[in-house]
């Protein structure tokens, strides 16, 4: 029987009929039992003799996959590829494949539940209120914000479409991004970094665009929120100018080392959730159903 991999923690929960799907189509399917983002070492012994990958977050390297000689197809459940060498694997003839559009709307939903949870500190109250303190705490509206997007893609196109409704002045960046939109500006990132109130951050790469420098050009009193890649902001800079009350808040939906237990934790001013931007159950089965009918094509089973 033909083996494949699956390594995202939570594949199947919600519909086991893919699993089955792919049972069906005489394919053995082994599951992470880790129940978090493999390491290295522990894909290579789950994916031995693997011909497909479905994949999550981990790091696939060159390496790697010189170590997995039967793999065939890696499809990505989940948008970005920035995790595989891309180069090494059509060295290798292993074909690559994601699922762009599935978790767009639960990751701009997402983004948009975490601006108003950190406008009102409702999770800061609801803390407080457990551990017996009753404090009213004022918060800020988001209707007259200006909310710039570092990341004019497809969640950040859907996230400026449901801030609308809320009265914002929106703005964004993106440099693959040419035509100005009707009703929002296009500006340099130092530009947006100096106008806006509320930054967040849609991008599919891992370097470092929110640093010292970047925090600087920040008006004081701003919010930030990132649900795109760990790394890309300076978690240690974050840390001093939440710290001073430079800036009101921050939400981050990923980190750059996952699970967290880095400082950021212990502020007040901060909201930290596990990576679950596509945690959406509706958003969910659809990546897990085109991850399943991609990796199907790439072997050729139908």
């Amino acid at each position: 029987m033909k083996k494949i991999t699956i390594t995202t923690t939570s594949f199947g929960n919600y519909d086991g009929s893919l699993l089955g799907g792919c049972q069906e189509k005489g394919l053995e399917v082994v599951l992470n039992p880790h129940g978090r983002k493999v390491k290295s070492e522990e894909l290579i012994d789950l994916a031995k003799d693997s011909i497909g990958l479905i994949a999550g977050t981990e790091d696939i390297t060159k390496e790697l996959l010189l170590k997995l000689p039967d793999l065939r197809v890696i499809s990505r459940c989940g948008v970005g590829t920035d995790n595989i060498d891309l180069e090494a694997a059509k060295n290798l003839d292993i074909k690559i494949f994601n699922t762009p559009g599935a978790p767009t709307l639960a990751v701009a939903e997402l983004t948009v539940g975490l601006i108003l949870n950190l406008l009102r500190k409702v999770s800061l109250m609801h803390r407080e209120l457990r551990n017996s303190q009753w404090h009213k705490r004022m918060g800020n509206l988001l209707y007259g914000k200006k909310v710039g997007l570092k990341g004019f893609g497809r969640v950040g196109k859907k996230v400026a479409e449901l801030l609308k409704p809320f009265g914002c002045e929106i703005a964004y960046s993106d440099p693959f991004v040419e035509d100005e939109l009707s009703g929002l500006r296009r500006l340099c990132l130092e530009d947006l970094l100096a106008w806006v109130d509320i930054l967040t951050i849609h991008v599919s790469v891992s370097e470092k665009l929110i640093g010292e420098r970047e925090f600087q050009l920040m008006k004081k009193g701003a919010w930030l929120v990132n649900t795109s890649r760990g790394g890309v902001v300076d978690e240690h800079v974050l840390y001093d100018y939440l710290k001073n009350g430079y800036l009101s808040g921050a939400a981050l939906d990923v980190l750059e080392d996952e699970p967290y237990s880095g400082p950021l934790k212990e502020l007040d001013n901060i909201i930290i959730t596990p990576h679950i931007g596509s945690y959406a159950k509706e958003s969910r089965l659809e990546m897990e159903r085109q991850a399943v009918e991609n990796l199907l094509e790439g072997l050729e089973i139908a």
